[in-house]
């Protein structure tokens, strides 16, 4: 108890200013002079309230007083005056850094705060009583600093409140500067702690629906900072009945930190590439793969998280760590990680592929005949795709900008005439392959071996000396902030055209290459990187054992060689052939389940049908990453131009895809459809479409509610689910969802009959829905919740979970990639089992089931289990109702909790994948053969 409390920042505060009010009570009983300093007769005096205090006015009383302290000279009186001010805002520095570190704050502002007073101190008393001179120039020093560079304009009061704490310091108030801090900060704290601001927006929501068979009252809704704090379980340990009989939680770590987890998701790829079972060609599929998983992890995670650091953040995350622990434990398994790729390449290289005839040749091993070829080659297709750029600080050439992701090569030259080298950067452009074909073979030559062979070409009169291949990483940190509806789209664009500037956070190069010239390449990045303000260092360079970039093997996956891939397949069509999408849904729901059930041939079909149907008056869609053309995006255009109702929401945020969403937003808009781009601050992640189509002298409705994008391309890849309904109650709830979307600026949240809809309300649902089983388990009724997930990670529902299995309700979970649950803690987690798949396809559905108490309850949807998704998105999540779907998701969700090669996530956060006796099958082979059979 006295721990929590003094881990409290209000607690601290408090404790902060009762010392300082005891050390300065004391100071004055031995040194009664130094009351002046702290009273407000000097203030007074100032502002005309009456006259200067004698012992300040009268220089003979002053020199009547023996001793240094007992009637401090006006040196000594400054020195105690500006080290008031300091000590006084040391603590408003500490609150505005304890308030801001769930965002980013301003170092500078930090330094500004404290310093701030210290100025301003010497200016009063510089200018003695012209308190409007003070004013001025203190005004001067805030201005200047801050005119264009506060990001929350709340920040602006930390300024006058170190310039308050400043002027009562140089008037010799040192009491009012101690009374205004004081306040100041317990007030900011009060309504940081308890989010007054959240506390008035929840009391104009409408009150959340039950669910079904909800037992007591509803939960209150969680505050969206709630889902990222450090995890504290003891108050769950202390409601377990077996607590006092197991090892204390704390040594136990109850959460494993989501980035880490989601490391171990790659891990799991890469063990794809590396099992002999797979396909040559899928493992070097696998092994791209890897690689761009990779690329990304570090931009987007390793970026941010390097930003955090040299922005001096310090909130811990969930399990926590602080931004820099958090980067040092990445950086090891990041290594560990690309040695086992490297590894597992090598092999396929020297052994596995030349079995099967493909070779990766070495220059060194090339014959005459080959030579001449790809001497050709290079001055025919390559030299002229290529220009080297000097890394020089003379005039007129500016340092070169090193591409993110590029393949580029460091080139060590040297004039013959001045005997000095130089260092030359030469890019290696997309347009061009990666490997070059050897004539009538599947031998490759990889490019930036032909170019070094060659490179003496593009410096005739200079020795080349050194070519080296390496490769740069760059934040992707992209920041929409705050923008009108009007200008939303082009703010969108301006940041994802200024994301390749960003900041470089990782260097792989050859291992080759010499330290000394990773040395100049480190150091002429710096000079690029100064002013960005996040210092790229020698850990920052990775070393790789042969090829720099194996993303690029995905070129080789494409040789006409059936028999080295995974064998084709005949998609099901669960829609009959030759009848209405229309007909057949005004008889039933329609379960579908991608790549097994043919996206093709039942969602794109809805879309394309209803954009042909001259009933159909009305198309609603949301598009996250509608990929390239496609049908989906044909229908939407045809169905305008025959003069139907269209509206799409295009969520121009989706990381990565931002040109090309923009690029279809404009399209679409160009097409006479309705186009709406996103809200400002929350992405919207639904996958739903509503089509309002007339039925003789009536109109209908109907729905599809999915898991993954509109996208013919992942419909092939990525396992989905989707909903084709015709339900009143579901089709009523999308019409009140798209209302709201197209015709808000903010985020749904009306009372929905049917749907889970967020950030408003799913999140309370859903924890209602498992306390739900917690009531079922204590009853002696059935209990048990299964769920599949691409991500668990919300502290929350954690939590939530850990109560549920505590009361005895079974847990069981197919969680694709982050999960920070961590199972198999005695008394706490002991009956939740955690199993991941990784496979042929990309896992990507969603799929919650609930006994409720024998009454099983099974829905589908977008969203996953973590905070951005039940907090920072609009996500949408629907039931399925009919019986034999119901039973399908069952056997389902059976199917992949017993998959005899599923990985099971153990106690340690570590996964171990199953071995599965001779002619066992995984889940998605089940799936496969289940189609086969028809």
């Amino acid at each position: 108890m006295i721990s929590r409390i003094v881990r409290s920042p209000l607690a601290r505060l408090v404790l902060y200013y009762g010392l300082l009010a005891v050390a300065i009570v004391v100071l004055i009983r031995v040194f009664p002079a130094l009351e002046s300093i702290f009273s407000m007769e000097r203030l007074r005096s100032l502002v005309g309230l009456e006259e200067l205090a004698p012992e300040l006015a009268d220089p003979a009383a002053a020199e009547g007083e023996a001793g240094f302290l007992r009637q401090p000279n006006p040196g000594l009186r400054t020195l105690l005056a500006v080290l008031g001010a300091l000590v006084l805002v040391i603590p408003i520095a500490w609150v505005y850094m304890v308030t801001k570190r769930e965002v980013r704050y301003d170092q500078s502002l930090v330094h500004t705060i404290v310093i701030l007073p210290i100025a301003v101190t010497g200016i009063v008393i510089i200018v003695q009583d012209s308190l409007a001179l003070a004013f001025s120039l203190a005004g001067i020093v805030a201005a200047v600093r801050f005119r264009h560079t506060l990001q929350d304009t709340k920040d602006a009061v930390y300024i006058f409140i170190s310039i308050a704490v400043g002027l009562a310091a140089g008037v010799q108030a040192l009491t009012v500067a101690l009374v205004v801090s004081a306040i100041f900060n317990v007030v900011v704290l009060a309504l940081w702690r308890w989010d007054v601001g959240n506390i008035y927006a929840m009391e104009q929501l409408p009150r959340r629906p039950e669910r079904k068979g909800g037992g007591g009252a509803p939960p209150e809704l969680p505050g969206r900072r709630d889902g990222s704090k450090v995890f504290d379980v003891s108050a769950l340990m202390a409601g377990s009945r077996e607590a006092r009989d197991v090892t204390p939680v704390e040594d136990l770590q109850p959460v494993i930190n989501p980035d880490l987890s989601l490391l171990e998701f790659h891990s799991r790829v890469l063990a794809m590439a590396e099992a002999s079972e797979t396909p040559l060609l899928a493992r070097l599929r696998f092994i791209s793969i890897f690689s761009t998983n990779i690329d990304e992890f570090v931009s987007v995670k390793v970026g941010g998280l390097k930003q955090a650091v040299a922005e001096g953040v310090t909130r811990r995350t969930i399990d926590g760590r602080t931004p820099r622990e958090l980067l040092h434990s990445i950086a090891v398994r990041l290594r560990a990680l690309m040695r086992r790729q490297y590894r597992c390449f090598n092999e396929l290289r020297e052994r596995s592929l030349p079995q099967h005839g493909i070779r990766l040749r070495q220059w060194d091993g090339l014959k005459k005949k080959e030579l001449d070829y790809l001497g050709q080659y290079f001055h025919e297709r390559v030299f002229p795709m290529l220009t080297p750029k000097a890394i020089t600080q003379t005039p007129g050439h500016p340092f070169p900008y090193i591409e993110e992701l590029m393949l580029s090569l460091a080139v060590v030259v040297r004039d013959p005439r001045t005997s000095r080298d130089h260092f030359v950067l030469l890019d290696i452009v997309d347009a061009l392959p990666r490997f070059v074909q050897l004539p009538e073979t599947n031998d490759f030559v990889p490019l930036e071996d032909l170019i070094r062979a060659n490179v003496g070409a593009l410096y005739p009169a200079r020795q080349v000396l050194e070519v080296h291949p390496f490769r740069v990483t760059r934040s992707a940190e992209v920041e929409f902030g705050d923008a009108t509806a009007d200008t939303f789209l082009e703010v969108v664009e301006d940041e994802v055209r200024r994301r390749p500037e960003g900041a470089v956070v990782r260097i792989e190069v050859e291992r080759s290459m010499p330290y000394t010239i990773r040395d100049l390449l480190l150091s002429e990045l710096r000079r690029e990187e100064a002013g960005k303000g996040v210092p790229i260092e020698p850990s920052d360079i990775y070393e790789t054992d042969s090829l720099v970039d194996l993303g690029a093997l995905m070129e080789l996956t494409e040789l006409p060689l059936p028999e080295l891939d995974y064998q084709p397949f005949d998609a099901a069509t669960p829609i009959e052939a030759g009848r209405s999408v229309f007909d057949v849904l005004d008889e039933g729901d329609v379960l579908v389940h991608h790549p097994y059930d043919s996206f093709d041939e039942t969602v794109q079909r809805f879309l394309v049908e209803a954009a042909n149907d001259p009933d159909v008056a009305s198309i609603k869609l949301t598009l996250y990453r509608p990929g390239g053309p496609s049908a989906v995006t044909d229908a939407l255009l045809h169905a305008a131009a025959a003069g139907k109702d269209v509206s799409v929401f295009v969520e121009v945020k989706a990381r990565f895809d931002e040109a090309l969403n923009i690029y279809w937003a404009k399209q679409l808009e160009r097409g006479g459809i309705h186009v709406v781009t996103g809200l400002v601050k929350h992405k919207t992640h639904a996958k739903v479409a509503l089509v309002v189509r007339r039925h003789g002298d009536a109109v209908r409705r109907y729905a599809h509610v999915g898991t993954g994008n509109y996208n013919a391309e992942t419909g092939r890849i990525y396992t989905d689910f989707g909903l084709l309904t015709a339900n009143a109650d579901i089709c009523s709830d999308l019409t009140m969802l798209f209302n709201e979307l197209t015709g808000s600026s903010r985020p749904p949240a009306g009372e929905f009959k049917q749907l889970l809809v967020s950030p408003t309300f799913m999140l309370a649902q859903l924890i209602q829905l498992i306390e739900r089983e917690v009531e079922h388990a204590r009853a002696g009724r059935p209990a048990r919740i299964r769920a599949k997930l691409n991500g668990l990670a919300d502290r929350e529902v954690i939590e939530a979970l850990y109560r549920a299995a505590q009361a005895g309700v079974h847990i069981e979970m197919v969680v694709r990639s982050i999960c920070a649950l961590r199972p198999g803690i005695p008394g706490l987690s002991e009956g939740i089992l955690v199993v991941a798949a990784v496979g042929r396809f990309l896992e990507h559905g969603r799929l919650f089931a609930f006994a409720n108490g024998g009454e099983s309850e099974y829905y589908i949807g977008s969203a996953d289990w973590r905070p951005r998704n039940l907090r920072r998105r609009v996500e949408a999540v629907t039931p399925v109702s009919d019986p034999a779907l119901c039973d399908r998701l069952d056997r389902i969700l059976e199917t992949e909790l017993s998959d005899p090669l599923a990985w099971r996530l153990q106690t340690d956060g570590q996964y171990v994948q199953g071995r599965a006796a001779d002619g066992a099958r995984s889940a998605q082979e089940t799936f496969l053969e289940a189609i086969a059979r028809g």
